[in-house]
């Protein structure tokens, strides 16, 4: 019984460790979110940092700003989308054998 525990644990230690791996190579990412077909470009890495935005000068009204703001929120959810997506297919490798576990 006890050497059944002690390689479970090492098991679990060494998921541990390629699910820490996982999410460094997840942070070092970037994800690019778009709006108004790509006049509006918004870049976040994995840690959901946005990192760059890029607005197409044609998008710029100064009596419609409104649009604008709405195009930069638009561009930003979509890159912190593609974020959650990534991460949840790279934890699914791990947590997918566990739903009866748990």
């Amino acid at each position: 019984m006890r050497g059944n525990m002690n390689n479970m644990m090492r098991q679990m230690q060494k998921m541990q460790k390629k699910m820490m791996k996982a999410q460094a190579e997840l942070y070092e990412m970037t994800f690019e979110g778009t709006a108004g077909g790509g006049m509006v470009k918004v870049t976040a890495n994995g840690k959901k940092e946005i990192i760059d935005v890029e607005i197409n000068e044609e998008v710029v009204d100064p009596d419609d700003v409104e649009m604008l703001e709405d195009l930069l929120v638009a561009a930003v959810n979509e890159a912190l989308d593609k974020v959650d997506e990534a991460s949840a297919a790279s934890m699914s490798k791990f947590t997918g054998g566990m739903n009866g576990l748990l």
